[in-house]
């Protein structure tokens, strides 16, 4: 985004503010803009506001009790007061289905306000979409989106949604998610709260919002018919927490399962692991395998989303269509450091020339900065402030 003489007032509309990958993001972008932004930040779930930590203490950046709720029985009454509210600011930034009230708001009231200009984020689906989209949601979204300047997806399934269900051809784009790749080759220098290494154990690792759309519990019992050497570490915090601890203590792993909660700055500490599991039933192109192929490691996961196509080469037999390819691919990593090696090696070359931040960060400044030039008075072009 380009230099500003006055600070961009930017509202943020979250489905929630817990800290996943579109969370990441938003508060990367935001620590970027630094002083060039002040913002305010909404959640659907008010008390899912775990994100806030991993934001610049520099930031200007509110949480106000007093706006009004995204989450609601729809209404015009309701739809007029966010637009309402939306008139203070020069930018409006909503993300996933949860925020889609505040998209209706704006589409039924730009006609009648000075509204500013929104651009909306998808970034997947809860575990009710996970299988099959909702008809009742996708007509919603058509009738909501037309008046927003972009949709901004991260997965060329995603693209392909966009246009065909929600009928935001024209005005979709893609932005991959991307991390400062650079950041991965150190080796972690930040301990895993409640690991203590063992000689010859082998650790798979998985981040993630403790949801039923990631089913960790599936992890698990695949985990626990691997060797007593292996275990595996779940970093992340969510209403699922205690469903998985529930799940291990019913495969006889419990003492094998490290849940050290959520922790900030995976390349600090992602390197502890051997090798990357996810378990998902939905995702689309997942900040987490990004980081996983930047630190060396090793992808099993889940034909889903964009994953096959992320990963390198010599990591594509590691994505499996089905539960029995899934134990195996596990299995084989296992077993094989020096397969681990090589496919981490790979993957953290793809990682460096397709998902640097560079790239992403470029793309969503220019976006965002087309569509506050008609509503601020901008100059000059300082670029992404790394």
């Amino acid at each position: 985004m380009t230099g500003v003489a006055v600070p961009a007032r930017i509202l943020h509309l979250h489905s929630s503010f817990s800290l996943g990958g579109k969370e990441a993001r938003a508060v990367r972008l935001m620590n970027l803009m630094g002083p060039r932004a002040r913002h305010v930040i909404l959640s659907a779930v008010p008390e899912a506001m775990g994100a806030r930590d991993a934001i610049d203490p520099a930031i200007d950046v509110r949480f106000p009790a007093d706006a009004p709720p995204l989450f609601g029985k729809p209404g015009l009454k309701r739809y007029r007061a966010i637009a309402r509210y939306m008139r203070r600011f020069d930018l409006v930034l909503s993300y996933n289905w949860g925020a889609m009230d505040g998209v209706m708001a704006h589409r039924l009231f730009s006609p009648f306000h000075n509204l500013p200009p929104m651009i909306h984020h998808e970034d997947g689906f809860n575990e009710d979409e996970s299988v099959r989209r909702n008809w009742k949601r996708n007509i919603f979204r058509r009738l909501a989106l037309p008046t927003t300047d972009a949709l901004v997806v991260p997965s060329t399934m995603l693209e392909r949604i966009a246009a065909d269900d929600w009928g935001k051809r024209r005005r979709v784009q893609l932005i991959r998610n991307g991390i400062d790749v650079a950041a991965y080759a150190k080796p972690p220098v930040v301990p895993i709260p409640g690991l203590v290494r063992r000689e010859g154990e082998v650790l798979i690792g998985t981040v993630a919002g403790l949801r039923k759309v990631k089913d960790i519990p599936r992890l698990v019992r695949a985990a626990a018919d691997l060797p007593a050497a292996v275990r595996l570490v779940v970093v992340g915090e969510g209403p699922e927490r205690d469903a998985i601890a529930a799940e291990a203590a019913a495969c006889g792993m419990a003492d094998r399962l490290v849940m050290p909660g959520f922790m900030a700055d995976p390349a600090r500490w992602i390197g502890h692991f051997d090798l990357l599991a996810l378990s998902s039933r939905s995702e689309q192109a997942p900040i987490a395998v990004i980081e996983a192929m930047a630190a060396g490691l090793p992808v099993v996961s889940p034909d889903v989303g964009d994953v096959a196509a992320m990963v390198s080469g010599q990591n594509f037999p590691f994505v499996a269509t089905d539960e029995t390819a899934f134990r195996k691919a596990l299995a084989t990593l296992v077993i094989d450091a020096g397969l681990r090696a090589r496919v981490g090696h790979a993957n953290r070359s793809v990682a460096a020339a397709r998902f640097d931040e560079s790239t992403m960060v470029a793309a969503y400044e220019n976006l965002y900065g087309r569509a506050l030039k008609g509503r601020r008075l901008f100059s000059g072009d300082q670029g992404a402030r790394h």
